[in-house]
């Protein structure tokens, strides 16, 4: 009752509602439902159609599954089958339907096959992979190209107990209904254009000694969609030893650096702070001007304030991967919690960016706060937009339908927007001086010319790759799970390379700023966001690699949907990394400055 007096809390309850596995117990001869789900091209993951969308068996009146807010979002669209299935009780040649399809089903359905259209089932939260229909090229002078449509399955269930473990379907024992142009035999009800065709199934039931609770081994193994992560930890090793060299040497040539900086710049002066300029040159000498505000502090306060938002989210949702809260029959589960995360972290965003704005002299706090709750919002609501006009457009079940539109929307209106203010107003309140170790003039200091390797842009070229090469074996298991079809199970790993990723940027980001300093240049606030930030650039253009190398996707519906994340999957980078950039370089700067003799 007292969530239903919350809006805000109601919001956050549909969200939190995926499938947690739970064991369904069955007894002798109860019905198991089996929900037909969607179709699509086996080479598209993310188009996808409802399975009602092709002439095929269908109830008169379609019903559909009740769905969480995260298989709403994968995809899903549940309803239920005319397959009628008791529990361990086996069917043999059972009769689904007869149809009689036009020529133009007939020709839908040739389409289907040719574009190696798959289909989905769902039997007990257990998805059920088979393709609509089989084809074959053969030979070149005569050309042979066979079309034909599986009129037959045979499904094969598992079981422990009152339980079901696992579920496939078969066609190994299955002659295709030949359905290619002017195809089909007097057998078969073959009509001027239209064709005449008899559906059946089979069940079978087998036991299993695996308990339920890892009924998720099982259906990894199954091998319906192809397994390319044998290499993984060879891989994963090979860029973690590269990694720490990287980071050691680094690390010991900026130290042995710094101590020399420190044994000629420490001496014993009679003079003032300012006389210190007098015959010195590098970093010391820009002592009163490396502390000078930047100039667009809302905007560095807000990618900043955002990017540790993605941190806290990303580290969350890695936390949750690791305590089994997401495993393969939970469809969407990573959906809702990341939407939920989104939401609930928002006030770590408007606390870090108002809190630092506030430090660094901001006056204009009410616009950085909307500016911090736009800064990713807006380009993930216009992605989203033309995305989805798209899947709409092609009928797909990526469409969103209008009532997930609202909730999604309420969510940010509710939860995510009113917390990056509270968030913001905390942070006000709450910030202290910045800390500086040196005072700052009030004329700057003419910056001398800048050799080609200290521009920003050979910085960023450095500053990117470096990270990225960290993650560059990862990257290609990430897409492969997002953009393809496997399952990422190694959330131990991903913690790891997540946390290297963030050292060598912190480390690299650091060297970086040294450079920059050394050469009496003091814009080093932006130029530490730009340097790393810059790994999302190449994260970028790995995807263009990754489609056109990688992948077999193709058409405007897939094309739409993968370049628009993947732009807003560099940009989420490229607010983290250059968030881990800046800390990492003020805490450097503040640390030599602290360091140095200068009464």
């Amino acid at each position: 009752e007292a969530i239903l007096r919350n809006p805000r809390l109601c919001v956050l309850v549909l969200c939190l509602l995926p499938h947690f596995g739970w064991a369904v117990s069955y007894k002798q001869g109860d019905p198991v439902i089996l929900y037909v789900n969607k179709v699509g091209p086996y080479h598209n993951p993310q188009e996808t159609y409802h399975y009602y969308t092709l002439p095929v068996c269908r109830p008169k009146e379609v019903r559909h599954k009740a769905l969480s807010l995260g298989e709403v979002l994968d995809g899903d669209r549940m309803a239920e089958s005319l397959y009628n299935i008791h529990f361990k009780e086996n069917t043999e040649r059972q009769t689904l339907c007869k149809l009689t399809l036009s020529e133009k089903e007939v020709d839908q359905l040739r389409e289907a096959i040719e574009e190696l259209y798959y289909f989905e089932f769902v039997l007990d939260d257990i998805p059920i992979w088979g393709f609509v229909g089989y084809m074959e090229e053969s030979g070149f002078l005569p050309h042979s190209h066979k079309v034909g449509l599986w009129t037959h399955l045979d499904f094969n269930i598992e079981y422990n107990g009152d339980s079901v473990i696992f579920a496939n379907v078969s066609v190994k024992d299955v002659k295709p209904e030949p359905i290619e142009e002017g195809g089909g035999d007097a057998g078969h009800g073959v009509s001027s254009g239209g064709l005449t065709v008899t559906h059946t199934y089979s069940v079978r039931w087998f036991e299993s000694t695996l308990p339920h609770s890892r009924r998720a081994e099982r259906l990894r193994d199954y091998s319906f969609f192809p397994k390319t992560l044998e290499i993984h930890w060879l891989s994963i090793i090979n860029s973690l030893v590269l990694v720490v060299l990287l980071l050691g040497f680094v690390i010991i040539i900026l130290m042995r650096v710094l101590k020399n900086d420190f044994a000629r710049y420490n001496v014993e002066e009679d003079g003032s702070c300012d006389d210190l300029d007098q015959g010195d040159n590098g970093w010391k000498i820009i002592h009163t001007d490396v502390f000078r505000f930047p100039p667009y502090k809302s905007l560095l306060c807000a990618v900043l304030g955002v990017g540790a938002q993605f941190l806290t989210l990303a580290t969350g949702i890695i936390v949750m991967a690791l305590l089994g809260m997401f495993n393969v029959h939970r469809h969407g589960a990573i959906n809702s919690a990341a939407i939920v995360l989104y939401a609930l972290t928002s006030c770590v965003s408007g606390y870090c960016s108002c809190s630092f704005y506030t430090q660094i002299q901001g006056q204009r706090w009410v616009w950085n706060i909307i500016l911090t709750s736009a800064l990713f919002s807006a380009p993930l609501f216009f992605t989203w937009s033309v995305v989805n006009s798209v899947h709409w457009w092609s009928g797909s079940t990526q469409a969103l339908p209008a009532t997930t539109v609202l909730l999604l929307l309420g969510a940010w209106v509710l939860v995510g927007f009113p917390l990056t203010v509270i968030g913001g107003i905390v942070g006000k309140n709450r910030a202290g001086n910045f800390q500086a170790p040196c005072r700052t003039r009030n004329i700057a200091r003419q910056i001398p010319q800048q050799p080609w390797y200290k521009h920003t842009a050979v910085h960023m070229a450095i500053g990117g790759f470096l990270p990225f090469s960290a993650i560059s074996v990862e990257l290609y298991y990430i897409f492969a799970t997002a953009w393809g079809r496997e399952h990422y199970t190694l959330y131990g790993i991903l913690l790891c390379v997540f946390a290297i990723l963030l050292s060598v940027g912190a480390c690299i980001s650091v060297a970086l700023t040294y450079f920059l300093l050394s050469g009496e240049d003091y814009r080093w606030w932006w130029r530490s966001v730009l340097s790393t930030g810059s790994t999302g650039i190449f994260i970028f253009v790995y995807s263009l690699f990754y489609y056109h190398n990688r992948s077999n996707m193709s058409g405007l519906v897939q094309s739409v949907e993968f370049f628009g994340y993947s732009l807003l999957t560099a940009f989420v980078f490229s607010l983290m990394l250059g968030t881990v950039s800046f800390w990492a370089s003020l805490a450097f700067i503040r640390y030599i400055y602290r360091s140095l003799k200068m009464d």
